[in-house]
């Protein structure tokens, strides 16, 4: 049975309130939030539990043809880190307006819409658990930064071999305390990303603020994916800034490397689409975001009449920003460089909708809990022409955003890297 939505004749309602009312601490709550073309929506609710790999179902439905059932959740980079949560009864809430509306069956919308009024129309509780706002945990690094040069030394010599032409390598921090997901939520969300997330299921959850889109498909079969590749610190000083975003646009490593990933997309996308639908739309776009610069490009397509998402992932995923190229060698040598599972981060989250269609972010700047600890993954991509003071640095100015979210700091010696970056 397809489904129904209607708006709720209440008053105008925060993303906030309708989480906290209508979710609070249920164990499987979502609260998804895209900002697109000055408009920002959030889905909230309730969601089921599925046995998941990549994706929550094996048999995804064709493009237009309504099945009832959205997926929210995220493909961890490590498919047994993936958690999907069936969508049948959700709302979303249209953050400039108040508007709120109830998505339900057709035959549940009527109970569904009283419900939510009269959740929305009570007082919200809402209790939290953990630190106070500070930053007096220190995370532990998976590698030091001595042990991160001697793996970027190791990755150029597979460089220079031919081995690749780029890695994306990465690291993890890891934050043992007491936390509440909610509430660091509440800290990333500040940064206003494209993309943000909070997700649980069971002891698990991801909460995350990605500027990255990974992929949208619409219901009439447009492809989209900006990859992202460059990065650069922003500065309170508005002459430094803009001088930051301008010395990366000219940067010639980080345009070398932004364009050998779109090269990897446009690849990975003719696998499904139309061989003279894949285009690049946009390339070498300088995007500015709370803590970073980044150099952004997109590649669209028009996927074949007979693919659907599952294609469109079997196709693309693991994102070739989070790789490098070739893919499949790629996933290989940084296996056995970076000695340890990358899990949710460097996967991908975001929906999918009853008629094929989904939106899906990278899973970076992002807090992945299991249990009472949390990790942070970073890490940038490497070419021939990358310096590892340089990189090192990177990862400690990707890292510190989603670290301070949880109230932890990098520990030394990488709490002095990246300040003159």
């Amino acid at each position: 049975m397809s489904s129904s939505f209607r708006r709720i004749d209440v008053s105008a309602t925060s993303a906030a309130v309708a989480f906290d009312v209508l979710v609070g601490d249920d164990a499987h709550g979502f609260w998804l939030t895209t900002r697109s073309s000055g408009r920002t929506v959030s889905r909230i609710g309730i969601g089921e539990p599925v046995s998941a790999g990549v994706l929550p179902v094996s048999d995804s439905p064709r493009r237009g043809d309504a099945t009832g059932e959205s997926w929210i959740g995220w493909a961890g980079y490590d498919q047994s880190a993936s958690i999907w949560l069936r969508a049948v009864r959700y709302v979303t809430v249209d953050h400039s307006s108040g508007l709120l509306w109830a998505h339900a069956p057709q035959d549940e919308i009527d109970a569904w819409c009283d419900e939510v009024r009269r959740r929305v129309m009570s007082l919200p509780i809402r209790r939290t658990r953990g630190r106070a706002d500070s930053t007096d945990v220190v995370a532990v690094a998976r590698h030091s930064p001595d042990e991160y040069r001697d793996m970027i030394a190791t990755a150029l010599d597979s460089i220079r071999a031919g081995d690749a032409y780029q890695l994306c390598l990465t690291t993890r921090f890891t934050v043992h305390d007491s936390l509440d997901p909610r509430l660091v939520h509440a800290r990333l969300s500040q940064a206003n990303a494209p993309y943000t997330a909070l997700i649980r299921s069971g002891d698990r959850a991801l909460v995350a603020a990605s500027p990255e889109q990974f992929l949208r498909l619409t219901a009439s079969g447009r492809v989209l994916t900006s990859p992202i590749k460059g990065t650069r610190p922003r500065e309170s000083d508005p002459a430094l800034d803009a001088q930051r975003g301008l010395e990366l646009v000219g940067d010639a490593k980080e345009r070398s490397e932004n364009l050998m990933i779109v090269d990897l997309m446009r690849n990975d996308l003719s696998r499904v689409c139309t061989a003279d639908s894949v285009a690049v739309a946009r390339l070498f776009e300088l995007e500015s975001h709370a803590h970073v610069h980044q150099l952004v490009s997109q590649v669209t397509g028009r996927m074949r009449e007979d693919c659907t998402i599952d294609d469109l992932i079997d196709a693309a995923f693991p994102a070739g920003s989070m790789t490098g190229a070739p893919k499949l060698r790629a996933i290989q040598i940084l296996a056995g460089l970076e000695r340890g599972p990358r899990g949710a981060y460097a996967g991908c989250f975001g929906w999918l909708g009853e008629r094929g269609d989904a939106e899906l972010a990278m899973t970076i700047r992002s807090a992945v809990f299991e249990g009472d600890i949390a990790y942070v993954g970073a890490g940038g991509g490497l070419t021939i022409d990358s310096r590892p003071e340089f990189e090192i640095d990177e990862v400690a100015v990707k890292a510190q955003a989603p670290l301070a979210a949880l109230g932890a700091r990098l520990p030394r010696p990488w709490e002095s890297r990246g300040h003159d970056w």
